[in-house]
Parts: C-alpha cells; structure tokens; sequence
C-alpha cells in the first residue's frame, strides 16, 4: 500500500488529537469553495460595501474641493484612508463573528472547540492578521492627512511620534497590537476557554477608535463615546455572526447555532438602534438637521437599512429558522447571503459618516476646560445641581439596565417553578445598581470630575456602598438557580461558564482574603499616590476603565468577606474579621496620609480645570481625604456586624449539627463524634497526670 501523506489533527488541551469530522470537505463546509460562504457572496458583499462608500463619500461632502492655500495630503491619502478604515472594520468584523461563534454558539468536543470550531479560529486568526496589517496602515494615513502632507513625505519618525502622543495614534496603535494578537493567539491551541480568550480579545479590540473622531470631538463626548463603543461592539458581533454562519452553513450543527445566534442578534439589534440614535442625537444637534443637511441624508440612509436588516431578521425567526431544523437549509442560505451584502453595504455608509462634517460641531471660541471635560464648566454645587444636570453614560446605563432586567427575569423564572427568592436580596440589588448609576449619571458625575471632594464621594460611594449593596443581593446563587441548561450537553451555556470561572484557579486567586485585601487596599494607595489619576482622567475610556476597577474591586473584598454565593473560599470567621480589620485600618490610614499631604494629586488635571468659584485645590483635597477618612466609618460597622451575626449563625448550626449527631448516637447505642473527642482527651490528660507511689496513699 502506497504511503500518503496526511495532516496532522489539532491535538488538544491534554496534547491528544481532536477527532475531525467525517470529510469535512463534502459535508462540512470545509472544502474549496466553502471556507468564506462561498467567494460569490464575499465578492458581492465587498462590491457593495465599496460602491456604497463611494457614493456617500461623495454625497456626504467628505470629498470637497481643495482650497488653495490650505494643505493638502494629495489624493492617494484621500482615497486609501476610507478604503484602509472600510478593510479594518471589515476584517475585524469577521474576526470577532468567527471567534464568537466558536467559542459560544457551536458545541465543542469535550474541553476543545468541534472541527468546525476549529476551521473559524484558522480564519479568525488571518483575517486578524489583516485587520492589524489595515490599522498599521490607518496609522501612516491618517498621520498624512492630518499633516496635509503626501504619503512620500512621511517619515518614520512622525508615524512614531503620532503613535504614541496622540489619542488617535495611540488607538489605532493598541487596535493593531491587539489584533496581532489575536492573530497569534488563534492558533496557539483548541481549548474552549482558549477561544473564548480570543473571542474577548477581539471584542476589545474593536472599541479603541470609538474613542477618537468625531465622537471624542462632539460636544458631549461622554454620551458620544460611550453610545459609539456600544454600536461598534453590537454591530460587531451582529454581523460577524452572521458571516461566521455562512461559513459553516453545511455543519449538522448549523440549526442550534443559528437559533443561539437570533436571540444574540436580537440583543445586539436592540444595543445598535438604541446606541446609534443616541450618538445621531448628539453628532446632528437638532432634528431639522436630518433632512437639511448632508450628513442627515445618510444617517436616514442608514436608519433605512437597519429597518432593511431588522425585517430580514423577522423573516429568519419566522420562517428560515423552523425550515433549517427541518431540514431545509437553502432559504437559510439564500437570506442570510442577501443579508450579509446589506450590511456590507452599511459598513460602507458608516465609513463614510465617519469622514463627512457633521452639523454639531465645537465652537470655534470653545473654552479650553470645555474642551477637557466634554461639557461646560458647572456652577457652584448645589443639592439640586448634584441631583440634576445628568451626565448620561452609555456603557453604565446599560450595565445597569441589563443587570436589573437579567436580576429580574431570573427571579421571575424560579418564581415561575415554584421556588421561593427572598425580597430582601432583590431589593439590595436593585438598592445597588440604582446607587451605581446615580453616582456616575446625576450632576454628582459632572462635579467629580472637577472637585477632588466630590470625586473622593463617588469613589467611597462605588467601592463601598454599592458593592456591599451588590453582594447582598446573591447574584451567582439567584444566576446558578435561574439559568437552564442547554439541550446540547457538549454546548456551554451561560450557566456552565459562570461554573467554570467560578473554579478556575484566577477564581481561587483573586477570593483568597490576603489577595482581595491587597487588591481593594492597595488600589487606593496606587491610584491616589501617583501619576495615574491624571492619566486616567484625561480620557472617558481611563474613566471608565478607573470607574469599573473600583467597583469590582469592592465587591470582590465585601464577597470575600460577607459573600454567600457558593465559589467563595471556605475561611474561618475570626480571619474574616480580622481581615476585615485589616481594611479599616488601611483606609483610615489612607485617610490620614492624604490629609496630612501638602502636595496637589493629579496637579495637571484639576488645575486646568479649576472652577472660578471653587476654593483651592489643595483645601479641597484636604476636604476629599477628610471624607475618605470618616466616609468608611459606618459601611465598615455593618460589614462588621454581618460578620459577626454570620459567626454567631455558624457556630449555631455548628452546635446543632453536634447535638444531632449526639442524639443519633445514643439511639443506636453507638459513639459519636464528639463524646470520641472528649474521651481522647481525657485520655490524653491520664497520660501526662504524674503517676503517684503507693506508699503516699
């Protein structure tokens, strides 16, 4: 028998190989021809997206005469960077739908992702490779049109200097880092969590420019920011899951995959209107502007295709769905193709929005704090100015929202079965979460970013309150109780990676007492005696990114400590409160460090956006470590008397579990455990008693 040359399998976590499907070329999807859904779709999409961006570069006004006089990049910059942006979206779009749909929507084999799976890590590995190669470029152009200089008058040193010191460099920079590597990552195994890895890497990914552009310029950037970071993330994962359908669209398991991926499209349908409304609000400035000017002409064109895209979802729920676990596979096909080319077509529109003049624009005579916070200096602080004036943010109402809907929908759910949940922790949580919003969405988030005072209140408030708020509310008991199973064993569903994190050794790391003291402890310390506050508040994104380590931070020390979710570590109550102890005395002695300062923290930030009418800003400081001193008084009192109410409570079930033990012995005549105890020490003190001599009798 002739010897042939065969390909080695994809070993798996324990080194074994994974066992392929049977000729994935003919039944799989794998062949020639299948790997992209077929090259006729891909070329028509790409046709579309590019003939569209074309026109709405045009119509848009992106494309205007050059003004003698005025720089001018030259048209190889005009034209290649929509193109290089357009190639960027595409690719990560693809590679985040891929990674996705691998890790989450098919089932795997056993601990690695199915062959299928495997086949969409190999594609998302080199469309991330191209989605960093079309940042690197993005780099180079748009450092050419910003400087209003051509391509051949570029030097290294420039992209270099734009990469690392400027917002916008800096963005497409880390886009291109994390692309890479997600490129790198995707090939480096076939583990499940593995693919999960890649699947958050490349979500992330996608969301540094969001930051930059128009929306960072637009005159409440926080609204703009954060609403245009969920669009991208939602669009993101809406249409990439699609294309990684299309992909495998002759798997057996299409039809659970598609049905796991219309409840996610519907989620990402809800987060992309409700994101790009709100970012279309800010970006026009009134609603006239939609029919007077250009920008408003395509955002109706956009407008129009998600209403296109949002019927064709309709019919897939409807119709294609039930024919496809019936079956019958090509309608599934056909639509999900025909859907695939109008969104290619909408990535082109949205490009082009991207370089169009919007109608809300800065003011040319902006104050330069103005300019800093992303909206106009607040007068003195008032109760009503602290309640009102919200400073609405996107990413933070919809933690919130989805927490307080997921938190009551479970509840419901074991309701529904027959289970009872206690009122109290559904009104802790609901305490929490409204608390988290009011402190980062009320007036109270204007002047915290403006009076150290108020910013040491939101800080106390958010890493205190709220999570020992949250934790008192049972969040992964209600989740573990509530979340079913899926029919699929080898799938995993929510519930079985909460299990997982749960278990996993970072899990056992972060729970331990020292560890999550370290971590709540020394956050403080770190981000208050330092360069990082600043750095920090100079962008929405280190805002927020300061904003959720706080919380999380919080909540894992209060879990520790007072937690009764099943994955906590077993310790004994004295360490607990002695911990607990251990914190107190931390962050009174924060307190008093900062008080006894005489150096202005973060002296960059809040001196050049000192208000007019606020006191100077080292009083102010001393006023923040004030409240940081005396702030943690009663929250530490009720987490110490929760822990003492649940030693008191251990020791009583404790006593029981002994009494009942002591009970059943002396019905069976036998010896338990405790009267064992007590004969072995008394015992032990016949041994160690001195023998005495007869004589002294």
């Amino acid at each position: 028998m002739p010897h042939t040359r065969h390909r080695p399998a994809p070993a798996g976590p324990s080194g074994g190989p994974v066992t392929p499907a049977p000729d994935p070329g003919r039944r799989s999807g794998g062949g020639p021809g299948e790997g992209w859904a077929g090259w006729g779709t891909g070329l028509v999409a790409g046709a579309s997206a590019v003939a569209v961006l074309v026109l709405a570069l045009r119509a848009g006004g992106a494309l205007a005469a050059v003004i003698p006089g005025l720089p001018d990049p030259g048209p190889a910059t005009t034209w290649a960077l929509p193109v290089a942006r357009l190639l960027a979206d595409g690719l990560a779009t693809l590679t985040v739908g891929m990674a996705v749909t691998a890790a989450f929507l098919l089932p795997g084999d056993r601990g690695s992702v199915s062959p299928h799976g495997w086949l969409l890590l190999r594609r998302a590995s080199a469309t991330a490779f191209g989605w960093a190669t079309a940042a690197g470029a993005l780099l180079v152009l748009t450092v050419s049109d910003l400087l209003g200089v051509p391509l051949g008058r570029i030097g290294g040193a420039t992209v270099v200097s734009f990469a690392t010191s400027i917002a916008q460099g800096q963005a497409l920079l880390v886009q291109a880092g994390l692309a890479l590597t997600v490129a790198v990552v995707a090939r480096a195994g076939v583990s499940r969590g593995l693919a999960a890895v890649v699947a958050a890497l490349a979500l992330v990914g996608v969301v540094p420019p969001a930051f930059t552009g128009h929306a960072a310029g637009a005159g409440n950037h926080q609204v703009a920011v954060t609403s245009l970071a969920l669009h991208v993330l939602g669009a993101a994962v809406w249409v990439g899951g699609l294309a990684a359908l299309l992909v495998i669209r002759r798997s057996r398991h299409l039809a659970d995959a598609a049905a796991r991926y219309s409840r996610l499209a519907l989620a990402c349908f809800v987060a992309v209107t409700v994101s790009g409304l709100t970012n279309a609000a800010v970006r026009l400035g009134a609603v006239e502007e939609l029919w007077r000017s250009r920008y408003g002409w395509l955002l109706l064109g956009k407008v129009a295709a998600l209403v296109v895209v949002g019927v064709l979802g309709a019919v897939h729920r409807m119709r294609t769905l039930p024919a496809l676990r019936a079956g019958r596979g090509r309608s599934f096909g056909r639509l999900a193709a025909g859907e695939l080319v109008v969104f290619a077509a909408t990535v082109g529109l949205s490009v082009a929005l991207s370089r169009s003049p919007t109608p809300a624009g800065e003011p040319a005579d902006a104050d330069p704090r103005t300019e800093l916070l992303g909206f106009p200096m607040p007068g003195p602080p008032t109760a009503a100015n602290l309640l009102g004036q919200p400073l609405p943010d996107m990413v933070l109402l919809t933690v919130a929202v989805a927490g307080i809907g997921g938190y009551l929908a479970g509840v419901r759910r074991l309701r529904r079965a027959g289970h009872p949940w206690s009122p109290a922790r559904t009104a802790r949580w609901l305490a929490g979460m409204l608390l988290l919003v009011a402190v980062t969405n009320l007036g109270v988030a204007r002047y915290a970013t403006v009076l150290f005072s108020v910013h040491m209140v939101q800080h106390m408030v958010l890493s205190m309150l709220v999570p020992i708020l949250l934790v008192g509310g049972a969040p992964v008991t209600l989740a573990l109780r509530a979340l079913r199973r899926p029919a699929d064993p080898q799938v995993r569903g929510a519930r079985e990676w909460l299990l997982l994190v749960l278990h996993s050794r970072v899990a056992r790391l972060l729970t331990h007492p020292v560890v999550a003291l370290v971590v709540y402890s020394g956050s403080l310390f770190g981000l208050y005696f330092s360069d990082l506050l600043g750095t920090l508040m100079r962008s929405h994104l280190g805002h927020l990114a300061m904003t959720g380590h706080v919380v999380l931070a919080g909540y894992l020390l209060f879990w520790v400590l007072i937690g009764v979710d099943p994955g906590r570590p077993r310790v004994p109550h004295p360490i607990l409160v002695l911990v607990h102890l251990a914190a107190m005395m931390a962050h009174g002695f924060f307190g008093l460090v900062l008080m006894q300062s005489t150096t202005l923290i973060a002296p960059d930030w809040y001196l050049a956006v000192n208000p007019d009418w606020a006191a100077d800003p080292l009083d102010d400081q001393r006023l923040g470590a004030g409240i940081a001193w005396a702030f943690g008084e009663v929250p530490a009192v009720v987490v110490m008397v929760l822990l003492v109410r649940q030693w008191v409570r251990a020791d009583r079930r404790e006593q029981a579990r002994l009494d009942r033990a002591a009970d059943r012995a002396e019905a069976t005549g036998e010896t338990d455990d405790l009267a064992r105890l007590n004969a072995s020490f008394a015992a032990a003190a016949r041994a160690r008693a001195p023998r005495r001599d007869p004589d002294d009798r």
